[in-house]
């Protein structure tokens, strides 16, 4: 946003110097991709800038290490260390994602639901133990979680993930919903019971469509949650719940190979997407609320 044009010396350097240091910050956070990126396309086995690369030759960039994500062997090179366990991590990851992210949004919107009612009992404090997985270091979440998990034996299960991702995604849900549901007009509901609308039918007629914004928001951050997360796989997940994230965990671990940088790239343009998608059904919840012009 522009200056305008009564703006002090004083106002215009500090605007100038305050944009330049975010773009500073904003660039220390970006740089690694910036190398990652076109590491991923090598045509080396070593995680290194070939001459060739530099040189901007053909020769030194290479699909191989993507092929070699999807299973494809054909490349002699890499054929001794090729498998399918990344395309079977990347089923996994997308199985328990998608579950986890269906029951943390369902919960989610319930749970801020009632949260948002003012008449509701120790709100604050619920609205706190919700959002505790946030605030509480990972390493503690997973390890409390792995403990309960093993008395009902949900240990080195699917559904044991599932339950675990759903808790790592329902305070996203719920701080998103909660927010949506700020701003809406209570009235609107009101109105619907008087006109003989039932409290169900109220809910997916107006009240929904409303807050739809919020709920897919909060959606997509559970997903993309569940998605990457590796330390709770760590606890928790066996050798048959091998995820994408704890592959490369694995590998980074064990051997060295340009096909983690095609996994991240991957990953990295994945959840770009989905905050690009994000922002659009941000802007669109506040266009339904009035806050900003159509």
């Amino acid at each position: 946003m522009a200056l305008p044009a009564y703006a002090t010396t004083g106002q215009r350097v500090w605007h100038y110097t305050y944009r330049t240091f975010c773009g500073l910050v904003l660039f220390f956070l970006v740089a690694p991709l910036i190398v990652v990126i076109p590491l991923s396309f090598t045509s080396s086995a070593f995680l290194i800038f070939t001459p060739e690369m530099l040189a901007f030759d053909p020769e030194g960039y290479s699909l191989r290490w993507y092929r070699l994500l999807i299973g494809d062997c054909s490349d002699a090179l890499v054929t001794t260390v090729c498998s399918d366990k990344w395309v079977v991590g990347a089923k996994n990851s997308l199985f328990i994602a998608v579950v986890a992210t269906t029951l943390a949004t369902t919960l989610g919107t319930l749970a801020a639901l009632g949260l948002s009612r003012p008449e509701m009992p120790y709100r604050k404090l619920i609205m706190a133990i919700m959002i505790s997985p946030l605030i509480v270091p990972l390493i503690i979440v997973a390890s409390g979680m792995f403990l309960f998990f093993a008395k009902f034996k949900l240990v080195a299960t699917f559904t044991g993930l599932i339950l675990a991702h759903t808790a790592l995604g329902l305070p996203f849900v719920v701080i998103t919903v909660t927010a949506t549901l700020v701003g809406f007009d209570t009235s609107l509901t009101r109105a619907a019971a008087s006109l003989g609308s039932g409290p169900t039918r109220a809910f997916f007629k107006v009240q929904m469509p409303l807050i739809l914004p919020g709920v897919i928001s909060g959606g997509l951050f559970a997903f993309i949650t569940s998605f990457d997360e590796v330390v709770v796989v760590l606890f928790i997940g066996g050798r048959n719940q091998m995820t994408l994230p704890r592959q490369m965990w694995s590998g980074i671990r064990q051997e060295i190979s340009p096909t983690i940088l095609s996994a991240a790239t991957i990953l990295v343009l994945f959840a770009i997407v989905l905050l690009v998608t994000l922002e659009l059904l941000r802007r669109r919840s506040e266009r339904l609320r009035g806050l900003t012009p159509a």
